[in-house]
């Protein structure tokens, strides 16, 4: 498993990568996003173009992910400076036709790996064409946009109704790394960490993006540090990620019927109020 966080704070990102981040994550998707988000408290991102420069200087080790715009007039002129400024991986989000996913592979033509966001029911939908297209290397499914697209009240609905085991089914016969959703810290969040952690193993997802509320929404290294253990944090995810690529698939089965009680309950929750 390797874990994402986004920001664009230098200092903040040195600390990160040096106590268990393995990819950083520069968000430069703005177009459209409060229009679907703004009534959410989903993260919002102020990330700019000068910030992949910035990283690149001062992080060398360490990759850098930088999800673009959706497909938009611009794409072509966003894809360039962003290669040029140093990023290494390319997202882009809210698929909603092929020949998006299509014009951004061109684009990009496999100067560096191209990861689709799959976040809207269209996109899901082609998958097993987008995964066949040059320079996809990973698919990476975000649970808040998918969920709002098929109109779920919880982000995690995908975990229960089967939706995320089809994805995986075909990622991993294909063999395409990928993961989903974003990670609190353990005894953390509506559905803990700890059992969301035996999805990922169960699904065979590797990738995973720390949440904001795993480091309480830190924009500057001192709130950073005096808010949490942060190498502790991230080495609990490590050992409860070891103990469920330990476990018998009678207890990642016995885990994944918690995870539906626990996304059903809230579901419930949800409707009620």
């Amino acid at each position: 498993m390797k874990f994402l966080m986004i920001t664009n704070n230098p200092k903040i990102a040195k600390y990160i990568i040096n106590n268990g981040v393995d990819r950083l994550f520069i968000d430069l998707e703005k177009l459209g996003k409060n229009i679907r988000q703004g009534h959410l408290d989903t993260w919002k991102s102020n990330h700019s173009f000068d910030d992949i420069r910035i990283m690149r200087k001062e992080i060398k080790e360490k990759k850098i992910l930088v999800r673009l715009n959706p497909w938009n007039n611009n794409s072509i002129n966003e894809i360039n400076i962003a290669i040029e400024y140093g990023a290494d991986f390319l997202m882009l989000p809210m698929i909603i036709n092929f020949e998006e996913i299509y014009k951004f592979c061109k684009a990009v033509n496999s100067r560096v790996p191209v990861i689709p966001l799959i976040e809207t029911k269209e996109s899901l939908g082609f998958l097993d064409e987008i995964i066949d297209l040059e320079g996809v290397k990973e698919i990476y499914i975000g649970l808040n946009d998918l969920s709002i697209s098929y109109g779920y009240k919880f982000m995690f609905e995908p975990l229960r109704n089967g939706m995320l085991d089809e994805a995986a089914k075909l990622l991993n016969k294909e063999k395409i790394v990928w993961g989903f959703g974003g990670i609190a810290r353990i005894g953390r969040g509506n559905l803990p960490a700890e059992y969301l952690l035996g999805e990922h193993v169960r699904l065979n997802s590797k990738r995973v993006i720390i949440s904001r509320s795993f480091h309480e929404n830190s924009d500057n290294l001192d709130y950073l540090i005096s808010n949490l253990d942060f190498k502790n944090e991230i080495e609990y995810l490590s050992q409860k990620l070891d103990y469920w690529h330990n476990a018998s698939e009678v207890q990642l089965k016995k885990n994944q019927e918690k995870v539906n009680e626990i996304i059903k309950n809230i579901n419930s929750k949800t409707s009620t109020s």
